[in-house]
């Protein structure tokens, strides 16, 4: 989204405007995150004992079935990735890109299909396990967005938000920080963001720099987001993964218990960096 609204580029993501940017960013808040509940699992779960002595001689790449499928698809999605990472240089567009990265795949498996021990689906049945939804999703996204543009309403709130960010753009980043949080943790973040992305858009075309809210309000939607099944749907797989796995549906006071402070802890541990390295060097 990002990328469509600031034409900003897959390198970008690493290090943008001679700092580091989303990647080491968030990668902080993981490794500080990943610390925390180490620690709260450790002590949580001290009296469960769990066999591994079963799994001591077992080769994980045993669980491959067909070793030259497994190298082939994970080819070509590495190529992919990187011809958009070279989006730039190839001139393509990244949605190009990625359609012409599954229709490979789709194509060379199809012609190829006999040479590998494991099943193979036809198109047709590739085509029905695509979640239509979530495309149609993204389309109708979109374009409710362009019309909300279109319509005015975007530039409504850029100019009542204006005033605030021109005073500080510490205040204005950190408002816009907490204040995103606990919205995409109750409303699915995508929508939020991109009509967000826009206003900020608006703002740099009257003289601030946009890239502090930017990634002020990217990194808080998609940490913030974690909080519930409504904030990011990709949680409502995990956890129907978790459940079928326990075999028993987890209660909402269960999913909580980790998605609160799970939310917070790496909230607060991507504010400081982000502040410290996007915010504060800009702050006048």
């Amino acid at each position: 989204m990002l990328h469509s609204v600031a034409k900003i580029e897959f390198l970008g993501f690493f290090w943008f405007k001679g700092r580091p940017s989303s990647f080491f960013i968030l990668l902080i808040a993981y490794i500080i995150t990943c610390a925390f509940f180490y620690w709260k699992f450790k002590k949580d779960f001290r009296s469960v004992k769990m066999d591994v002595s079963s799994m001591a001689n077992e080769n994980p790449l045993d669980q491959i079935k067909d070793k030259p499928f497994a190298i082939i698809a994970c080819g070509i999605f590495v190529l992919t990735i990187l011809a958009m990472a070279f989006r730039e240089a190839l001139g393509f567009h990244l949605g190009f890109i990625a359609m012409w990265g599954a229709l490979a795949s789709i194509l060379f498996f199809t012609l190829f299909k006999d040479s590998f021990t494991v099943e193979i689906p036809d198109v047709e049945g590739i085509l029905k396990e695509l979640d239509w939804r979530a495309i149609f999703f993204y389309i109708s996204l979109f374009a409710l967005v362009g019309g909300i543009d279109h319509a005015g309403v975007i530039k409504v709130i850029a100019t009542a938000i204006t005033p605030m960010i021109k005073e500080s753009i510490v205040v204005g980043s950190t408002v816009i920080y907490w204040v995103t949080a606990p919205i995409v943790g109750i409303v699915e973040h995508d929508a939020y963001i991109l009509t967000m992305l826009y206003v900020i858009r608006d703002l740099g075309a009257q003289g601030i720099n946009p890239w502090p809210l930017y990634w002020m309000l990217l990194w808080a939607g998609t940490l913030g987001s974690n909080m519930t099944i409504a904030g990011a749907p990709a949680l409502f797989v995990a956890k129907s993964m978790a459940d079928k796995e326990d075999q028993r549906q987890s209660t909402l006071k269960e999913f909580l218990s980790i998605s609160a402070p799970y939310v917070v802890i790496s909230l607060l541990a991507c504010y400081v960096p982000a502040m410290l390295i996007w915010v504060l060097p800009f702050a006048k």
